[in-house]
């Protein structure tokens, strides 16, 4: 898949107002972030983009700061290259080990993860995916049927395997990422995960006792009431891809109208990740 970077610039932005051009960027399509001097990089699939959309979107959001952007087509291969270079394991509290293919061999952790990172996102390193594989580890996955919605790399549902659950099944829209968990299942000798392309549509009508979900505030509150429907009474709900404050204060409200109780929130710069319960 080629991508496209666009780099945002500007010496009057502050970064609360960055975070919410970034959270708009999000929504937009762009799905991967790199800080820089005075602003960062949006990276997002090259058929994905739409030059006059984003033109609207800017003036609409940035108000009361300059900004300027450039845009550079990325090839696959260099995409690929560029993040190889920059991936590093990472350690979730002291249990779980994410590393790449490349990197040594750490046994001594109860879950060690090996993904192959072809994409930038599902990775653990991003806020959101390691708050929840944070809450992964805190509670019981043991013979549950689990769905993990916007699936990535597959990472949340390789863990929640490696944790005892009886089957996962991990969609995503981008059939890359779909690719991408069945290559990394393979990788951790999960037999129980199913990759599926698609989205909402995919899963209306199946029952499962736990749903993970990190995608972005738009399109959970878009599939929360179909998310109501696959759990059974205290089914659990995971969600993350959105920000503390405004953000999950949305999300509790749609939550709590489709019987969902909320239960505990965590908060990692300024992202959050949020447990429900269905009631």
């Amino acid at each position: 898949m080629k991508y496209t970077a666009v780099a945002f610039t500007s010496s009057t932005m502050e970064d609360w107002q960055e975070d919410l051009l970034i959270a708009e960027l999000g929504d937009f399509g762009f799905d991967t972030f790199e800080d820089r001097d005075q602003g960062f990089t949006a990276y997002i699939p090259a058929a994905n983009l739409d030059l006059q959309a984003l033109e609207t979107l800017l003036v609409t959001v940035v108000q009361g700061f300059d900004i300027n952007y450039e845009v550079k087509e990325m090839e696959e291969q260099n995409w690929n290259q560029l993040w190889e270079s920059n991936f590093s394991p990472i350690l979730v509290q002291d249990q779980c080990y994410v590393r790449a293919t490349f990197h040594e061999d750490h046994p001594e952790y109860p879950y060690q993860i090996i993904i192959d990172p072809k994409m930038s996102f599902g990775t653990g390193h991003h806020q959101t995916t390691s708050m929840m594989l944070a809450f992964i580890l805190e509670n019981v996955f043991q013979g549950k049927e689990v769905l993990d919605m916007g699936c990535g790399t597959g990472i949340l549902a390789i863990l929640a395997s490696k944790m005892g659950a009886k089957n996962i099944l991990a969609v995503d829209f981008d059939p890359i990422c779909v690719e991408s968990v069945e290559e990394n299942k393979r990788l951790n000798n999960t037999t129980n995960i199913i990759g599926k392309l698609g989205s909402k549509e995919v899963i209306e009508g199946i029952v499962v006792d736990t749903i993970l979900a990190n995608i972005n505030r738009n399109i959970l509150v878009d599939q929360l009431p179909v998310y109501a429907s696959n759990l059974p009474i205290n089914g659990e709900l995971y969600l993350s891809g959105f920000y503390q404050g405004n953000d999950l204060e949305v999300i509790k409200s749609e939550a709590t109208k489709l019987g969902f109780q909320f239960i505990e929130e965590k908060v990692l710069d300024t992202w959050c990740a949020a447990k429900f319960i269905k009631a």
